[in-house]
């Protein structure tokens, strides 16, 4: 029994899920092309085969071809086939949902063509065209007609739809019976990590045409909220009201089971059924997994001590023999607090300068993730973090250093520069002293405050308050924060956190946070650093990229956009006889999860 997810999935359709809790269900009953290794030995930026038994890369990243695995089935014994893998990919993004478009805007989708209202891999509408006559380049509707159709009406032996499957010209190209390719916009060597995310995932068209069809803009509610059959070691055996829990049960038909040569991360699962309990209260994770009800849960830590003392057989083991940690992971994103560069005051470099040398960042720490002589995070200097060696920091920057006079001598100045005055705790007036008072800071977070949050916003009011600065805290519910899509209409400070929809730490941590084509509510916006990062990402000469990382660092730790908050470890307390539980990036998978006798 897993009981470590706080809150519920949004929804057991891969095309539409986004939420961490979705994991659980999306890597464990769906596959993709490729597979995170997740091993011992595993490096969060390799992949394994997956439903594709190999394949090929060529124009320098641009193309990828895929041999399809033979003798697969879904859990309700539909065959596999490559036109299933064509149907997957343009369905991802045809539904409209944000897991589609976020994940291959730019790759295989042109974000420029979005105004038609249609969210289309690139050159489809060209394949209509050509295998049907009709003028689907110039009218969307007719585009949309067709593809509700034919993606409703599955039929891979209809020529005009395997016509358009075979259309050379377009991201997604079925080349004959075993063999599939994708046509990238760019070169981009990480692509392999962006399909081996659960939006790679492959579905049942012959199941999602029975229960509902494809229709553009619109999720699948039945597969939303009941989930599908797919290609993986389990498959779904019950829903609870609400997502309350998930069954998941041994998929009697997986292909693992009669394959010679099968991934250790395919490998067919030893337990034959996993009960996931979502959203269980604290109280109620803490017994069950104290009276062995769970084999795998979840606690923040400043309830590390609680659940030790709780756990019935601490008498038997330590603490360190009840959790598994595996640290900062490619999944690892970072936490912050964002300092709108665009509105006053946050907009004055050295006002900027003077947050980040204000903080004590070994108290954030140490106050958030440290118990019983292990810490369980770590700081960094943001953003790309350290399970990236190759491209964390490489201009060697330390982390902001904790000094109050340093942080009122930038205080002074911003306070010259804007014509405010700031009253240090002493007394003594800085900045423009014949200039009024800069007013209170409010520092927005979203709602429920956690203890955690607490801690840290309560430490860094407390080091702000030692330069003069006074500080409230404001909640705000997430649906508020999807109106900050103006710096005008962000607010000057933000409490949050980013992590990676796939392990890219130049694509998916640097670009976000020194651009504004994301949503980052630090709005940096400088004519230097766009320039590198419209072409960084799409470089495949790791020493070129790793030079250009190396200068967009150190140009953002001298704007300081964000105070770096420590990141925690990615954590979960598993009883001591359970073993095999890996992970390279925020996944884990329960088939690879045996009983051992200690």
């Amino acid at each position: 029994m897993d009981d470590s997810f706080t809150y519920t999935p949004d929804a057991l359709d891969p095309a539409t899920g986004f939420y961490g809790a979705d994991i659980a269900v999306f890597f464990n009953v769906f596959q993709q092309l490729v597979e995170f290794n997740a091993t011992p030995s595993g490096t969060p930026t390799t992949v394994v085969p997956g439903l594709a038994t190999n394949w090929s890369i060529t124009d320098n990243y641009k193309t990828y071809i895929f041999r399809i695995r033979p003798n697969v089935t879904f859990s309700n014994g539909d065959p596999l086939t490559v036109y299933d893998v064509w149907f997957s990919f343009v369905r991802e993004l045809y539904l409209g949902q944000a897991v589609g478009i976020s994940n291959y805007a730019e790759l295989t989708v042109n974000t420029s063509t979005l105004s038609t209202g249609l969210i289309l891999p690139w050159g489809i509408r060209h394949a209509i065209q050509k295998a049907t006559g009709l003028p689907a380049t110039t009218n969307v509707n007719i585009t949309e007609s067709v593809l509700n159709n034919m993606l409703s009406n599955f039929n891979p032996d209809n020529s005009t739809q395997r016509a358009i499957m075979s259309y050379p010209d377009q991201a997604y190209v079925v080349l004959n019976s075993t063999t599939f390719e994708i046509n990238l916009l760019v070169h981009y060597k990480f692509f392999l990590q962006d399909i081996a995310a659960w939006w790679g995932a492959i579905v049942d068209p012959a199941y999602v045409d029975a229960h509902g069809g494809v229709q553009a803009n619109t999720a699948n509610s039945y597969f939303d909220a009941n989930g599908g059959p797919g290609t993986g070691p389990y498959e779904i055996s019950s829903v609870g009201v609400g997502f309350t829990y998930v069954v998941l049960r041994e998929n009697p038909t997986y292909w693992g089971l009669h394959s010679s040569d099968v991934p250790y991360v395919d490998k067919p699962p030893t337990i034959p059924v996993v009960i996931i309990n979502y959203g269980l209260s604290h109280s109620e994770r803490v017994e069950a997994f104290a009276t062995n009800q769970a084999q795998v849960s979840f606690v923040n830590p400043e309830y590390f001590g609680q659940m030790y003392q709780a756990y019935n057989y601490k008498q038997y083991y330590s603490f360190n023999q009840i959790i598994k940690n595996w640290g900062i992971t490619a999944g690892s994103g970072f936490n912050y607090v964002s300092m709108n560069t665009q509105i006053y005051p946050t907009n004055n470099n050295d006002f900027r300068l003077a947050i980040v040398h204000a903080i004590n960042y070994t108290q954030l720490l140490y106050e958030s993730y440290y118990y019983n002589g292990t810490l369980y995070g770590a700081n960094y200097v943001g953003p790309i973090n350290p399970a990236f060696p190759e491209y964390y920091n490489p201009g060697n920057l330390t982390l902001y250093s904790y000094n109050t006079r340093l942080a009122e001598y930038y205080l002074n100045l911003a306070g010259q520069q804007e014509n405010f005055s700031v009253t240090l705790p002493n007394g003594t007036v800085i900045g423009d002293t014949s200039a009024p008072p800069l007013k209170p800071i409010t520092i927005y977070y979203i709602t429920p405050i956690t203890p955690l949050i607490q801690t840290q916003l309560e430490i860094i009011q407390a080091d702000l308050s030692a330069i003069g600065l006074s500080t409230g805290i404001q909640g705000v519910t997430p649906a508020v924060t999807t109106s900050w899509t103006t710096p005008q209409a962000t607010p000057a400070f933000v409490y949050l956190g980013w992590g990676p929809d796939w392990p890219d730490p130049i694509f998916q941590l640097l670009m976000p946070a020194v651009t504004t084509t994301s949503y980052l509510p630090a709005w940096m916006n400088l004519s230097s650093v766009n320039q590198i990062m419209n072409v960084l990402p799409f470089l495949t000469n790791t020493s070129e990229q790793i030079q250009l990382v190396k200068e967009v660092y150190n140009i953002t730790y001298w704007y300081a956009p964000y105070v770096w908050l420590p990141d925690e470890d990615m954590y979960l307390f598993v009883q001591p006889y359970v073993a095999g539980l890996y992970s390279q990036y925020n996944e884990y998978y329960y088939n690879t999860v045996y009983y051992t006798n200690t």
